[in-house]
């Protein structure tokens, strides 16, 4: 399994290397990572504008893979709050690499289209799922995961036309309506940011915590360096 990053910076302090925790967006999957894990936060925003208290999560489970489509069970959660007092995620989307041919789903979100748009400005997108048979990405329809309301459940597949080893899911969305509390603003869309994973149930470690393990090692070398310099150098005992 391969996590791919973006890291946002890099600092130094008391002569140890720290990283910044890291942002990821993208996600590489193969068979033998059935059972893997991961969420992500989202923001929200529209026109342009970020949105103050319009926020979701998602997670995905990989639950089984064959030659040619890969099976998740995902869980969505809209997380808004103050200023926000209304809002309802109506759907989610994705990027694929490759590029899926077909997709299918049920629960909760239990309509899909392909090669949709995205309103606010990200457009294109490989595979969307809703939960209103409105044929658009863009959604419009009732149905979703309301402020207060549990978590969305349902399962997901991705078909692809031929044979893959490995695939690839980037550029994390989902679409906010029936918004109250931000003004003017009813409908918006919102990025998404990998915040965990778990690989079949082990944490995989995030590339901040990997920066201080590493300042670590570092500093533990260090020391035994010059532990090794203070023992040759130093005056025999009588």
């Amino acid at each position: 399994m391969k996590f791919s990053y973006a890291i946002t910076g890099l600092a130094a302090a008391a002569g140890l290397l720290v990283a910044t925790p890291a942002l990821a967006d993208a996600v590489t999957l193969g068979a033998g990572d059935i059972g893997t894990q991961f969420t992500l936060n989202y923001d929200g925003f529209s026109g342009g504008t970020s949105i103050s208290g319009l926020t979701g999560s998602t997670t995905f489970t990989l639950t089984g893979v064959t030659g040619t489509s890969y099976t998740f069970n995902y869980s969505v959660a809209n997380t808004s709050s103050a200023p926000i007092t209304d809002s309802r995620i109506s759907g989610f989307a994705f990027n694929t690499d490759p590029t899926i041919s077909t997709a299918s789903s049920t629960g909760t979100f239990n309509y899909s289209n392909t090669t949709g748009n995205y309103p606010n400005g990200i457009g294109t997108v490989d595979v969307c799922f809703q939960a209103s048979n409105t044929g658009s990405c863009a959604g419009n329809g009732g149905g979703g995961v309301s402020m207060g309301d549990p978590a969305g459940t349902g399962s997901l597949t991705l078909n692809f036309s031929q044979p893959i080893t490995s695939l690839t899911l980037s550029d994390f969305y989902v679409r906010y309506q029936s918004i109250s509390g931000a003004g003017n603003i009813t409908s918006a869309s919102g990025s998404g940011t990998l915040t965990s994973s778990t690989s079949g149930g082990t944490p995989v470690p995030e590339p901040g915590m990997l920066g201080l393990m590493a300042g670590g090692l570092v500093a533990l070398g260090m020391m035994r360096r010059r532990r090794g310099i203070t023992a040759r150098f130093s005056p025999a005992m009588a």
